[in-house]
């Protein structure tokens, strides 16, 4: 996903902020109404709707060990499964419904099935249609992955808008938080309805980019944060080595090269450009340089495409299909880079080709650069493990938060309290990028919060599109 700032189509942002903090603003105005809060999680609309002086009356959530969650921290018991909820009887009559409804139908990490997903997951948001229906709700926030707006070729969204806009007049907007200044990168698509017997939304703005506001990744660090996860010794190895890379081209004033470096393709002459290895025969194989430029040995087909980068091994199907050109670009870049810098880096390769070292971290992405106020080091950077490759962002926001514990972003800096130098990013810290630090309780263990907080909704940003959504007289 690019980092530069979304240009938003169908919104209207010509309405600059009040500034924001990772807390919010402690002027913002009050307001007397009543949500329900569906597919809940860990109640990021709920913090931001109290925030504005909202009463939670109606509250689902699938996972029993949120809604044990959503209980100790607000004190409301959730509904479970929403399609065995009696919306008559069990939803009380409300002023605003919010939703984050489930993303994995249309997120590109997915399958991508929309409306046909196999879970039917992407069938809620006919629940959330026949509820507005039945209860007519006077404005409706929804939240989802960015991808919503074009999946399926902006079939999926035209559905979702034409079937909201029987009863509402609806916009929507892509929105990241780092855009006012909270260190985070994770664009999301928020819709915001009226109904139109009361108006519709009228003059109503999506809140503008503060462009003034400068992201600091060191906004939600705590050292003293006693709770954190280790570096393991073979993690710690991994950045000494690409540590060293980049220290022989800075010494030899080589610049660091942004495109992602793929050092298995180091060496390596097996042809790509017109015919996938894949497609190629023993004797088209044989004699090649494979991985790390060792020579490819006689054996079957699949054992000689074993023998290849793991990117290069990949199985298609259609005669006429070559691999995408971004790959090919990068197969070509690395090679030139090698043989351009062949002697420096033979000396290095051994370093990355020791037991332990897994494909993807073999690959590695500088992402900051090569600006002269840039240091070429990865001591003062956010490093985060990949499957593209172990990433190196500079200390400005953090990436998007993940569902992994091996893709927590690391900071190599923070000296913890037992003495050590580096470690993930904590809980708290993942708490603090979605602005959920008033929370009572936290997930147990780092790797089920960091699954909350990544699918939950950034509390700052939905206050203040709520805040211009009530402005509405």
């Amino acid at each position: 996903m690019s980092e530069n700032e979304n240009k938003n189509t169908d919104m209207n942002t010509n309405i600059v902020t009040k500034n924001v903090g990772l807390k919010g603003t402690s002027s913002a105005q009050k307001y007397d109404f009543t949500f329900i809060d569906l597919f809940a999680g860990i109640g990021g609309f709920h913090l931001a709707m109290e925030k504005l002086g909202g009463k939670c009356v109606f509250a689902s959530e699938l996972k029993a060990d949120l809604r044990d969650l959503y209980k100790k921290n607000f004190g409301i018991d959730c509904a479970g499964d929403i399609n065995a909820v009696d919306i008559e009887k069990d939803i009380p009559k409300h002023d605003v419904l919010c939703a984050g409804f489930p993303c994995q139908p249309f997120s590109k990490a997915g399958k991508q099935q929309g409306f046909k997903d196999e879970k039917d997951r992407g069938n809620l948001f006919w629940k959330i249609l026949e509820i507005l229906k039945a209860k007519k709700p006077e404005y409706i926030l929804l939240e989802n992955v960015q991808n919503l707006e074009t999946h399926d070729n902006g079939n999926t969204w035209a559905v979702i808008k034409k079937n909201l806009e029987t009863l509402y007049e609806v916009n929507c907007a892509i929105i990241s938080p780092h855009q006012f200044g909270i260190p985070q990168h994770r664009k999301r698509i928020y819709i915001v309805g009226r109904l139109k017997e009361k108006g519709g939304l009228k003059d109503f703005t999506f809140p503008s980019p503060d462009k003034k506001e400068e992201c600091s990744i060191k906004k939600i660090i705590d050292e003293n944060e006693p709770k954190y996860m280790h570096l393991k010794k073979q993690t710690r190895t991994h950045l000494e080595a690409w540590e060293h890379f980049i220290e022989i081209l800075t010494q030899n004033n080589i610049a660091l090269p942004t495109f992602p470096i793929w050092a298995m393709e180091w060496g390596a002459t097996y042809d790509y450009e017109e015919k996938p290895p894949c497609q190629q025969s023993e004797n088209e194989l044989r004699g090649k340089k494979g991985k790390f430029g060792e020579e490819i040995k006689s054996g079957s087909n699949d054992d000689m495409l074993k023998q290849l980068p793991i990117y290069s091994q990949v199985v298609i199907s259609n005669p006429k299909e070559q691999f995408p050109d971004w790959k090919k670009n990068f197969i070509r870049w690395n090679r030139e880079f090698y043989f351009a810098h062949k002697e420096l880096l033979d000396e290095w390769l051994p370093e990355i080709k020791k037991e332990g070292f897994e494909n993807s971290h073999q690959k590695f992405e500088w992402n900051c650069g090569n600006g002269k106020n840039i240091t070429k080091t990865l001591k003062d950077k956010i490093v985060q493990f990949r499957p593209s490759g172990i990433r190196v962002k500079l200390p400005t926001y953090s990436p998007a938060l993940v569902l992994t514990t091996t893709q927590i972003p690391i900071f190599p800096w923070v000296k913890t309290p037992e003495g050590e130098v580096g470690r993930y990013m904590t809980k708290k810290e993942a708490a603090r990028l979605q602005c959920m630090e008033d929370l009572k309780e936290y997930p147990n263990t780092i790797a089920e919060a960091f699954k909350a907080f990544g699918n939950a909704v950034n509390v700052e940003v939905v206050r203040l599109i709520a805040e211009r959504l009530l402005e509405i007289k």
